[in-house]
């Protein structure tokens, strides 16, 4: 089974200069596209494509803070978090990022009495975006226990209360606008929980990560510990502004500055590169290809480092999120595919569990590995090897396969994967690597030619279940009343 015109093997039979031309080094991170059905003729037609959606405008209005948002009348500027776009609104990044600092160093220091464990609710980017960093970067130099709490269900926070002290717990609140429901619900839960123990002055030891301050001080939250951010950064793109505290608190700031110096590095580099040599717009042509040409509907990610276990989760919203789309900017029907879906995991995990379909199965998936050479740990060096060892032999198998007699022990190959590799996993590096899927989503959103920043999709099952809350599901289809009658609603 073939899956383009030309082979993936043949396509190396033809191009002795392949490996060179389709993989190269950006913000110091190893991207490999050898291993995909792009040429140097699709690349020139999706440059041509890119100039015809006004890429060059748009990216420009991207950096210089201008309206992206159309529907919502905003600018996304999330790159001035990282010292890109309009001045006044880097300058504002930059005394917010200071307070946000301060707050930092004053619990360091102990102004806010002893802490050993944060509940941190949010939920959305509010939620995966911290979760993603501690994850990745604390394991071994975390200075307190980071609970993350997205869910509603009660269980969560069980959870959550087993492990900490009510007496040393910080409770951290991020909700950008202050009333997310099921994030306000497990505050006040936390604090609850908080009061039985017997906790003096529960509301001192709460830090508010908001858009809108005014209403983290209605809620009780002293203003001394409310850290604003503005509402043009997007809750999926919001790690870089304060709602990043509780990395840059757990990590140290030194470690979430670097963070922003990785991301600004990756953001020079789309800002300037030449699109055939720029790494988030070929890996977004790639995209399209795909999705366009070949009829993918997902593209599975899967991490070959146990610190990126959160990335394929923290993509899921960063990209459906942002691309799961159906209309286009004048708001008509698009004319293509929108995003496709986004899964994965880590390896070796995945080798044992769903890589069977992906070697032989009907269904095409574009795969997208993520190595890292310097280990994580100072165990025996065998195992980091076999990890990379894998890693590399699954991504050579999907495309070369490997013919046998026995049809159910042939493997047909032809099956596409990029390579990304890193030289180690630090702030700087994940920095960089988080803002090249950012720009890689925006680079997709101008091809598919919808508004990545807004999100009207996740409203309306918010609304039917207040509606469902105050009034009842009566009025509901009736699947959902007897559901509802069934449950005792």
């Amino acid at each position: 089974m073939t899956l383009g015109s030309t082979a993936l093997k043949d396509l190396f039979a033809h191009d002795a200069g392949r490996v060179e031309n389709f993989s190269w080094e950006a913000a110091g991170i190893w991207f490999d596209w050898s291993k995909t059905h792009i040429d140097a003729a699709q690349v020139a037609a999706g440059v041509a494509r890119l100039h015809q959606a006004d890429f060059v405008e748009w990216r420009r209005r991207l950096a210089e803070g201008e309206v992206v948002n159309e529907t919502e009348g905003r600018a996304a500027e999330h790159t001035a978090e990282r010292g890109t776009g309009a001045e006044d609104s880097v300058a504002i990044a930059r005394a917010l990022h200071a307070r946000m600092r301060g707050l930092v160093e004053a619990i360091h220091q102990g102004l806010l009495g002893e802490i050993s464990h944060i509940i941190h609710v949010g939920i959305g980017g509010s939620k995966l975006g911290p979760d993603l960093l501690v994850d990745a970067l604390g394991r071994e130099h975390a200075r307190y226990e980071l609970h993350v709490v997205s869910n509603v269900d009660g269980m969560a926070l069980k959870e959550a209360f087993g492990r900490c002290d009510p007496h040393r717990t910080l409770l951290v609140i991020a909700s950008k606008t202050f009333t997310t429901s099921e994030t306000m619900l497990n505050a006040s839960s936390v604090i609850e929980w908080m009061e039985e123990a017997g906790v003096e002055d529960c509301y001192g030891r709460i830090v508010a990560l908001t858009a809108d301050p005014d209403k983290a001080l209605e809620w009780g939250v002293d203003e001394t510990r409310i850290l604003p951010f503005s509402d043009t950064v997007g809750g999926r793109y919001s790690l870089w502004s304060s709602i990043g505290f509780p990395a840059a608190l757990v990590l140290g700031w030194d470690a979430f500055a670097d963070l922003l110096a990785g991301a600004a590095a990756m953001d020079r580099h789309f800002m300037e590169a030449d699109p055939a040599r720029n790494a988030p717009v070929i890996a977004a042509l790639i995209d399209r290809i795909y999705v366009e040409q070949f009829g993918c509907q997902t593209r599975a990610v899967f991490a070959y480092d146990e610190r990126l276990r959160e990335l394929p989760g923290y993509l899921q919203q960063l990209e459906m999120e942002s691309n799961g789309k159906s209309v286009d900017h004048a708001g008509k029907r698009l004319a293509m595919p929108s995003a496709p879906i986004t899964w994965g995991g880590v390896g070796t995990d995945g080798q044992h569990a769903v890589f069977q379909l992906l070697h032989q199965g009907t269904v095409i998936a574009p795969m997208e590995f993520l190595a890292v050479i310097e280990p994580g740990h100072d165990l025996d060096e065998a195992h980091h090897l076999q990890l990379l060892t894998n890693c590399l032999a699954q991504a050579s198998a999907l495309m070369t396969g490997r013919y046998s007699d026995d049809p159910a022990r042939s493997y047909p190959g032809d099956r596409p994967s990029v390579t990304i590799l890193l030289d180690r996993i630090d702030p700087v590096t994940l920095g960089a690597l988080i803002a090249f899927y950012e720009h890689r989503t925006f680079v997709n959103a101008v091809l598919i030619g919808n508004n990545p920043f807004d999100q009207f999709g996740v409203e309306l099952g918010k609304q039917m279940a207040r509606e469902i809350a105050e009034s009842g599901a009566g009025h509901m289809d009736p699947s959902t009343a007897n559901l509802a009658k069934r449950i005792g609603i």
